[in-house]
This record gives C-alpha cells, sequence and structure tokens, in this order.
C-alpha cells in the first residue's frame, strides 16, 4: 500500500478539494481553499522554521565568533572542544533545528503540488511502452495482462476514481497480431462505462503514437495492429475536467506556459509570474536576507534570486492552476514573515545581543579616543605615565 505522496493526496487532499467544490461549485475557489486549509494547517511549523531563521540571523555573527574561539583554544582536546560546543548551541540554538519543520511539511507540500498538477485541472497522459515481435518469437513469451500504475481521473465533477490504462494480451505482441487498448478502473469497470453513469461527463479520452508510428496502426478507440519489428510507444490521455475553466482573470486552469507557438502571449499567466516573483522578493526582506551584506557575491545573490525563481515558470512552465496556488501560498508565507518577524526574540538571545551592541559601541569608542592624542584625558594620562 502506497503511503507517500500518493496516500497523502487520495485521502487528504481530493476529499478537502472535493468538499470545498461542493460548497462553492468552483474549481478556482476550490484550490483557494485547499491552499489556504493547508497553509494553516502547516503554520505552526512554518513559524518555528521562520524563528530559527530569524534567530540564527541575529546571533550568528556572535555564535561564529564564539565557536572560532573554542576551536583554536581547544584544538588538541576534541573531548573539551565538542563540550564548549554543546553549550554555545545550547545558548544560542541549533541552526540546523529550524530544518525539522521544513523537513516534514515537504511531503504534504509536494502532495497539494500534485494534486493540483493531476485531474481534473490537468489532462492526464498513461505512457505504454510495447515491443513488436516476429511471429517465431512470440511464441516463446507467455502472455500476461499489461497495465499501467493507476490515476486518480475526475469522472464528472465531484466524482473520481483510479483508472488504469491496460493491455489485456501484454505489451509484447507479434508482426500481425490485433488487440485493443483499454482504460478501466481499479476495480475491473471500464471507463466507457463509468463515463455513460455520469450523462453530463464530457471525457473523451484518445491514443496517439509518439514513438515507431510506422510499426503499429491504431485508431481513436485504441484498436491496435502490429505491422512490424520494433519498438513502441503510445500514450493514452484523458481530459481533465477544469482544464479549460477559467477562475477570475485565469482563462484556463490548465493552460501550460506563457507564450503559445504562433506566438500569443497569455498575460494571466505572465502576471502571476511577476506577481510571484515580487512576492518572493518581499518575502526575502521582511525575513531579512534581502538586506545588504558585507559580501557582494551574497548580496548580488539575493537579488537576483527572485528573478530566477519567478522566470524559471517561464522556462519551465506550470498549469495555470498550479501558478495560482504557487502565488496564494508564496503570499501566505510572506503575511507570516512579516507576523512572526514582528514578536520579540527570547529574553536569553536579546540579553546576548544587547550585550554585543554595547561592547561593540565600546570598541568603536574606544577607537574613536584612540584617534584623538589632543584629547585632554589622553594628555593626562600620558603626563601621569
Amino acid at each position: 500500500m502506497d503511503f507517500g505522496i500518493g496516500f497523502i493526496t487520495n485521502n487528504v487532499m481530493l476529499p478537502i478539494l472535493d468538499f470545498f467544490y461542493r460548497i462553492v461549485p468552483s474549481y478556482g475557489l476550490a484550490i483557494v481553499a485547499l491552499t489556504l486549509v493547508i497553509r494553516f494547517a502547516l503554520y505552526p511549523l512554518s513559524a518555528g522554521s521562520i524563528r530559527n531563521m530569524r534567530r540564527t540571523r541575529v546571533t550568528q555573527p556572535l555564535m561564529q565568533k564564539r565557536v572560532k574561539e573554542i576551536q583554536e583554544r581547544y584544538k588538541n582536546d576534541p573531548a573539551k572542544q565538542q563540550e564548549e560546543m554543546s553549550a554555545v548551541y545550547k545558548e544560542f540554538g541549533n541552526p540546523l533545528a529550524g530544518c525539522l519543520p521544513l523537513v516534514v511539511q515537504m511531503p504534504i507540500l509536494f502532495a497539494l503540488f500534485a494534486t493540483l498538477r493531476g485531474s481534473p485541472f490537468s489532462d492526464i497522459n498513461y505512457n505504454v511502452n510495447l515491443q513488436i515481435l516476429p511471429p517465431e518469437q512470440i511464441e516463446q513469451v507467455q502472455p500476461q495482462p499489461f497495465t499501467t500504475a493507476p490515476q486518480n481521473i475526475y469522472i464528472s465533477d465531484g466524482f473520481h476514481a483510479p483508472i488504469i490504462a491496460m493491455l489485456p494480451s501484454g505489451n509484447r505482441l507479434a508482426v500481425g497480431e490485433k488487440t485493443q487498448l483499454e482504460f478501466q478502473s481499479v476495480a475491473g469497470k471500464p471507463l466507457s462505462t463509468l463515463v455513460a453513469e455520469h450523462a453530463e461527463s464530457p471525457l473523451i479520452p484518445h491514443w496517439q503514437v509518439t514513438k515507431g508510428q510506422e510499426r503499429v496502426k491504431l485508431d481513436d478507440d485504441g484498436n491496435l495492429e502490429a505491422l512490424q519489428a520494433g519498438d513502441v510507444t503510445i500514450q493514452g490521455t484523458v481530459p481533465g475536467l477544469a482544464a479549460n475553466k477559467g477562475f477570475l482573470f485565469i482563462d484556463a486552469l490548465g493552460r501550460v506556459g506563457a507564450l503559445d507557438p504562433d506566438g500569443t502571449i497569455h498575460w494571466d499567466i505572465v502576471s502571476m509570474v511577476i506577481c510571484f516573483g515580487l512576492s518572493l522578493y518581499l518575502n526575502q526582506v521582511l525575513s531579512g536576507q534581502g538586506a545588504a551584506s558585507s559580501n557582494p557575491q551574497q548580496q548580488t545573490v539575493n537579488q537576483i534570486t527572485p528573478i530566477i525563481f519567478s522566470g524559471m515558470f517561464l522556462f519551465f512552465p506550470l498549469p495555470a492552476g498550479v501558478l495560482m496556488y504557487m502565488l496564494i501560498a508564496n503570499i501566505f508565507q510572506t503575511l507570516q514573515t512579516y507576523i512572526v518577524s514582528r514578536e520579540p526574540l527570547p529574553e536569553n538571545l536579546q540579553k546576548i545581543v544587547e550585550a554585543a551592541e554595547a561592547a561593540k559601541e565600546k570598541e568603536a569608542d574606544g577607537k574613536g579616543r584612540e584617534a584623538l592624542p589632543f584629547e585632554p584625558g589622553r594628555s593626562k594620562k600620558k603626563t601621569s605615565g
């Protein structure tokens, strides 16, 4: 049994999606609701990561100085060095502690991402690899049914089922052999029967040969005839019910890419990509990552990161529904960063920071005094010496 991404998708994401669609029959609003529910559920974990990152950023200079002193002082005593390092981590907090909340929430976010890339928001593809053999070789092959991995398909609004593509006689065929590619549920019910049971369903699956077109003959109903020996790849596609449905300024939730081959620009996609980049930059500023750095290379990386991440969606496009989810999630993350960043630091860390700032000011003041040889206090000190 699958207890990974597929399990979370089928047992958490899709029920939530169906619940909201029954309340408001809009797949766009269902995406918004699903995204917000998951982000609120993960709020404590995300807040923990933000707090830890903030503490690390504030205390890192002093912590690095303390670690370096320990390494120098106890370089010949590893046991003592480890003991002192543990004391430092206890005082300042372990920088790696913030990774655990992030690791815990990643499977859920991946499952949410996978849900919005699947049915009903996108067309679902099945790949069937065939091997066409001469008649004398096929006699040595024991025929057995071939099936692909199941994928959850929305047959109609609010109803979905795990569907497989199959070849009853297997994916090794003899030249001249005829068979039929079929879609059916895991329970063995043909997809055509499921579609017929939901009269409003517009699903019309189709097949196409993507490799070895000259080796087989295939019609729209999946009837297949092997013509020549060799390898063949066939792709079956089940349309996504909501792929061509719009929401607010989005023309089609399943549209992929901002530019069509004929040069048509889809400004809904472009605007979401730009807004994603702006929200990412704002999130960096609020978290302190976008602040000026003494390291010019790091400063450059901070400045171009939002451009790289947002521009990536132009060269590696995602469905519009997925982009909408990522934009909403990033705006939510930005608001969360703003709220958490305004919290006061823990009392022990605040004292450490204040002590470090006071020492820094005293050191700067001391250096300033040394730069003024005509200062009365300095002259008296020299005279008395």
